[in-house]
């Protein structure tokens, strides 16, 4: 799907994004699953569970895209601890 995009004119961008997007979509897709699952949790298959989700994945979000901006490097660091390079 991705090389499609390509084929039709799309550029993709240059590497340095690299850090600043995988934490923004690993952000927006464990907040997506892990609200959801809190909110299913908390209010069961309720009529406004879509709009309470939608609130809390905000939410989460908001908070969680930040916080990988920061915490990151640190996991990387951790990693390196326990990983050989090859």
């Amino acid at each position: 799907m991705v090389e499609q995009g390509l084929r039709r004119g799309w550029r993709k961008l240059p590497a340095r994004y690299a850090e600043i997007l995988l934490p923004l979509f690993l952000s927006l897709l464990m907040t997506c699953v892990v609200s959801l699952i809190s909110t299913l949790r908390s209010v069961g298959f309720a009529e406004n569970l879509l709009r309470l989700w939608l609130g809390a994945w905000a939410l989460s979000w908001l908070v969680a895209f930040p916080l990988l901006l920061v915490v990151l490097p640190l996991a990387k660091t951790l990693t390196s601890w326990f990983v050989e390079r090859p």
